[in-house]
């Protein structure tokens, strides 16, 4: 880079995650880039847990925004955007957006910096993302949109740097990194379909030019802008060498969110001119995962999807008021519920895993508690059991599917509590007429069994979609 260094506004927001953006901003005050060409601004989307207080005591010439409600990440950087757009031109010549739960590399910024300043042809340039709990993976380098399957497909995703293992992060952000040696057939930069806007570094003019993020709320709203920016003739590339931390989503079991993953990820498609048959094959997918949910018990689960088709019908965006029958508890609460004397039998299914998912503790003091407790385990297809409680029972499962149909057929009615995996739900454990549980590594939910009742709605539902368009009604 032989030019001055450019003067960069760095645009963060954030919602009740304290610690996390003060750890970011720390992170921020190790890059390699000089700080008088830095102006930070954090938007605070009303946070109650001393968010500004804090950012304004560590940090005192962080320029702070407040709005006065939880925007989502749309709003939140549609707030620091337009911020950024009241000031003159001569401001920044670049904006470079983060979340709020990500540390970045020492070197992440002039290494996205470096790429813009020698190709005046690309607007957008990302880091590659690693995950904050397993920092030797890759979470995406970029990321591509299978428009025809309304589908994101991270580049990279879950790839190891398995020469990282062991390392601690706090060395990893201050230690030379170069990935094009680390990676099999990795350049220095790729084109891409968008960057997360967990770090994006955008110019200045550019931005002002693609204008304001679609109100989303959450989620695909950074995919949309990307993809206006390339329909804008620009270039949107992944930086190897640029490097950040996000926590990771992988043990994260959506709830609410589906109902923006669903409603936003239909906009876009429409915005950006994919098929009518494409669109209407998309909201019968959608409507599918809403029968698979009431397969399951998860009728609540289910009505979001009815709703993000709904609402994406008739136009309506933002944050919508959403409502959950049942939420996640953790684990310890489980004990309350074992020690009710209406349950007597319990079924767990072999995808649990109790200690990851800190269930062992509650299933063993609910024996102690309880002698009269039966807690049976299923072993894994085939017969092989999975040892992860003392005197542990099982119950053998056939390897052959529908023999494993059969075994769930002849154990209904046995149980009054069924306890399985988030991550990996069996459609024949929910209809043993017990109460289920649903767990994963944050917590469980306690739900009521499925009823034929909601699957025939559901099943109603996608039938009428085949023989009509859904998109043609908008």
């Amino acid at each position: 880079m032989t030019s001055p260094l450019p003067t960069i506004l760095i645009i963060i927001v954030t919602w009740n995650k304290k610690q996390y953006v003060l750890d970011l901003l720390a992170s921020v005050s190790y890059l390699h880039y000089p700080t008088e060409l830095l102006s930070i601004v954090v938007v605070d989307n009303a946070s109650e847990d001393g968010t500004v207080e804090a950012i304004a005591a560590a940090y005192p010439t962080v320029q702070i925004l407040k709005n006065s409600e939880n925007l989502g990440g749309t709003g939140g950087f549609n707030t620091g955007l337009q911020w950024a757009f009241a000031q003159p031109e001569s401001h920044c010549q670049y904006l470079w957006l983060l979340d709020n739960d990500v540390v970045v590399h020492e070197k992440a910024l002039w290494e996205l910096v470096n790429i813009l300043e020698q190709h005046p042809d690309i607007a957008v340039a990302g880091s590659t993302m690693m995950q904050l709990d397993y920092p030797w993976r890759i979470n995406e380098m970029g990321a591509f949109i299978n428009l025809g399957l309304g589908k994101l497909v991270l580049n990279r995703h879950q790839e190891n740097i398995y020469a990282w293992q062991g390392q601690p992060l706090a060395q990893l952000l201050k230690q030379p990194i170069d990935l094009t040696q680390l990676l099999i057939h990795c350049q220095t930069y790729m084109d891409v379909d968008y960057v997360a806007a967990a770090s994006l570094l955008i110019r200045a003019p550019i931005a002002r030019q693609a204008g304001l993020w679609r109100d989303y709320f959450i989620h695909f709203d950074d995919v949309e802008w990307c993809l206006r920016i390339r329909d804008l003739g620009y270039r949107v590339v992944a930086v190897a060498n640029s490097l950040i931390w996000h926590l990771s989503a992988a043990a994260k079991v959506p709830t609410w969110i589906l109902y923006y993953d669903n409603r936003n990820l239909l906009d876009l498609l429409a915005t950006h001119r994919v098929p009518l048959p494409t669109l209407n094959r998309l909201i019968r997918h959608i409507y599918l995962k809403a029968g698979y949910y009431c397969l399951l018990g998860k009728t609540d689960l289910a009505q979001l999807h009815y709703q993000a088709v709904h609402d994406f019908l008739i136009g309506r965006w933002g944050r919508q008021p959403l409502q959950l029958d049942h939420q996640y508890q953790k684990p310890a609460s489980l004990l309350t519920l074992l020690l009710n004397s209406k349950v007597k039998r319990i079924l767990i299914a072999w995808t649990l895993h109790l200690q990851a998912m800190q269930l062992q503790t509650p299933l063993v003091q609910a024996k102690l508690q309880r002698p009269d407790l039966q807690i049976h385990f299923l072993t894994l297809p085939g017969g092989l059991p999975i040892f992860q409680f003392p005197q542990a029972h099982f119950i053998s499962l056939p390897k052959n599917a529908l023999l494993r149909w059969w075994t769930y057929w002849k154990l209904r009615g046995d149980y009054d509590l069924v306890i399985q995996s988030d991550y990996q739900a069996s459609i024949g454990l929910a209809w043993l007429k017990g109460d289920l549980i649903y767990a994963n590594d944050e917590g469980f939910c306690h739900r009521s069994p499925p009823t034929w009742q909601q699957v025939v709605k559901a099943g109603w539902i996608y039938w009428k979609s085949l023989f009509q368009s859904p998109y043609a009604t908008k």
